[in-house]
């Protein structure tokens, strides 16, 4: 009798915000019939607003280890830079996704606006919270920016021994996932 054997597939998708990380990890997920989970489910406490008190990175592996890692086979969408070192060797290959600063932006305020409507106009009770998050997006393509940015994320694509895809997200999101159907063995 032949033994069967199964492949593993644990991917991250990774990128500055607004570059389609969790929109495509999503898609790959779904393609593959696999889990995604979002780093931002982990990442953040849920509060009401949202996102504004983050779980201790030690909490945030825990739950993770409980929920999804152990799994043969998933797709992990968002950033995992400074605090997620342990989960680096679980990664089959990861993705990352770069697009045009000003799309990426425009795509921010788009996502905000649906999410969060008029709260977050001038005056609104989310106004504050969503200026300081566009700020803080758009530092990613400072060199100088302290936070993420693409400098970080560059230096830690080279620390990785797994293979890594880029890709611009400017792409419609079908191409994209052809790039990856095709990158994988």
């Amino acid at each position: 009798m032949k033994e069967l054997s199964v492949r593993t597939c644990r991917l991250l998708i990774t990128g500055a915000s607004g570059s389609g990380t969790t929109t495509l990890g999503r898609e790959l997920a779904t393609s593959l019939a696999i889990p995604h989970a979002d780093v931002d489910d982990y990442f953040w406490v849920p509060t009401s607003p949202p996102y504004t008190q983050k779980r201790d990175p030690a909490a945030r592996l825990a739950l993770m280890a409980e929920l999804f890692l152990p799994r043969d086979s998933w797709v992990l969408s968002g950033s995992v830079m400074g605090w997620g070192g342990g989960l680096i060797e679980k990664f089959d290959g990861v993705v990352f996704l770069t697009l045009d600063p000003g799309k990426r932006m425009d795509r921010l305020g788009n996502r905000e606006s649906l999410r969060y409507g008029d709260t977050i106009k001038v005056g609104g009770f989310n106004e504050q919270a969503h200026q300081e998050f566009l700020d803080w997006a758009r530092g990613y393509d400072d060199p100088d920016f302290t936070g993420r940015s693409l400098v970080e994320h560059e230096r830690w694509l080279a620390g990785l021994s797994c293979p890594v895809l880029r890709l611009d997200s400017a792409q419609p999101v079908s191409s994209l996932l052809s790039a990856v159907h095709s990158w994988l063995p």
